[in-house]
């Protein structure tokens, strides 16, 4: 039977209001967490604009950190050992939730060790693969076994993809479970598009739109996109990229391609206005663990063309409501947009199915299955307790007059 969950901690490198899929994803569950009456602690890095007001509205704990390498808006926190140990031990909660495997993580864990509280972790970026991108691909092996020490050592890791269970597990890793992730078909919806926005992009009605939204960074394989753009265009004058975010490398790209539209970082309204105002969304990358940009895309009725790995894997039926393309292969992933592009009525139906299987993803029920995932390690830990009370100490063995 599973314990009850009243208090949840949490440990992340990252959280709103910043923008990236894991402030995203863990965001959800807080919510959801907080709207069932369960408390939570949230213990992170500090961030620019933190108030007092916000620190106790989410019981959060900040810590001092240093800037990612490679992803300057983002912060990993410091080991400060005796503090984390000390605000979860005041929290008291039945369960904590480590969603990073930085410094902070690692003590985190081990306080949760010696507190004999159960720790359930995340994976939720690829970092091994994320190192290639930044000229470490030689440390790739190391980061794997990096990776699988700490995650083996929590009750759980829970990923969002059966595709990422099944890699992990051949690499070593334990206890893998799935936690999927989901989308607000509220907040992203087709109603969302603005004909003043397109007028704005200088493109008409008929034209066809292809969105990218994410990071501006070598990991999200932007090139990729910059190709199918180049030579959609060929075919056809009328089709525009439009890219929506922020990284290092958009700069060199607005200089080396001055008809790419590039609208920045977007959040809230604007940002679901930018999704719905499109009508391709190019998903070029190859490292990430899933990509709640797509599901958001389907969301807002937009044909998705992707590789068939993480999020599209799991929610794309090729030629129904998206296109895929084998993983890696970039002639097909061209190949797929251009279908699109040629055939009016194909994109139609394809919108249309998007948007009906993105009703269907809800963030309440992932949010159950979070909590039923923190339930089951908490009980798992109170029966190892248990059964380790009643095992019978070792005595040292006195020898019996006579047995010499």
């Amino acid at each position: 039977m599973s314990a009850t969950i009243t208090r949840v901690s949490i440990v992340t490198e990252t959280f709103a209001p910043e923008i990236n899929g894991v402030a995203n994803t863990l965001s959800q569950l807080v919510c959801g967490l907080r709207q069932r009456g369960i408390e939570v602690q949230v213990i992170r890095p500090r961030q620019a604009g933190d108030s007092k007001a916000t620190s106790d509205d989410w019981h959060t704990v900040t810590l001092p950190g240093l800037p990612i390498p490679g992803y300057q808006e983002l912060r990993f926190g410091l080991p400060w050992q005796g503090r984390v140990r000390a605000a979860i031990q005041a929290f008291r909660p039945q369960a904590i939730y480590v969603a990073t495997e930085g410094p902070m993580g690692w003590v985190a864990v081990k306080a949760a060790k010696r507190l004999a509280i159960p720790v359930v972790s995340g994976f939720h970026t690829n970092f091994h693969q994320y190192i290639e991108h930044y000229r470490l691909g030689a440390f790739e092996r190391l980061a794997y076994a990096y990776l699988r020490r700490f995650h083996n050592r929590t009750q759980a890791t829970l990923v969002p993809t059966r595709a990422q269970r099944d890699e992990l597990e051949q690499h070593g890793f334990e206890r893998v479970q799935v936690l999927s992730r989901g989308v607000d078909s509220q907040r992203f919806h087709p109603d969302k598009r603005d004909g003043s926005l397109r007028r704005q992009w200088q493109v008409k009605d008929d034209d066809i739109v292809l969105l990218y939204v994410g990071r501006i960074a070598g990991e999200k394989n932007l090139q990729l996109a910059v190709r199918t753009f180049e030579q959609l265009k060929t075919l056809d004058e009328a089709v525009k990229l439009v890219l929506v975010g922020d990284g290092p490398e958009l700069p060199a790209l607005q200089e080396k391609h001055s008809d790419i539209i590039t609208c920045g970082m977007q959040t809230g309204d604007d940002l679901s206005r930018h999704f719905a105002s499109g009508d391709v969304f190019l998903f070029p990358s190859k490292t990430d663990t899933f990509g709640n940009v797509v599901t958001e895309a389907m969301a807002s009725g937009l044909a998705v063309v992707s590789f068939d790995y993480a999020a599209a894997h799991e929610h794309i039926r090729h030629g129904d409501n998206g296109l895929v393309a084998p993983f890696g292969d970039d002639d097909s992933f061209i190949h797929q947009a251009s279908l699109l592009s040629d055939s009016p009525n194909l994109l139609r139906q394809i919108r249309q199915r998007a948007r009906q299987h993105a009703e269907g993803i809800s963030w309440g029920s992932i949010v159950e299955d979070f909590i039923q995932r923190l339930a089951q390690a908490s009980h798992e830990v109170h029966v190892h307790a248990d059964e380790q009370k009643r095992r019978p100490k070792n005595r040292s063995s006195v020898p019996q007059s006579g047995s010499l």
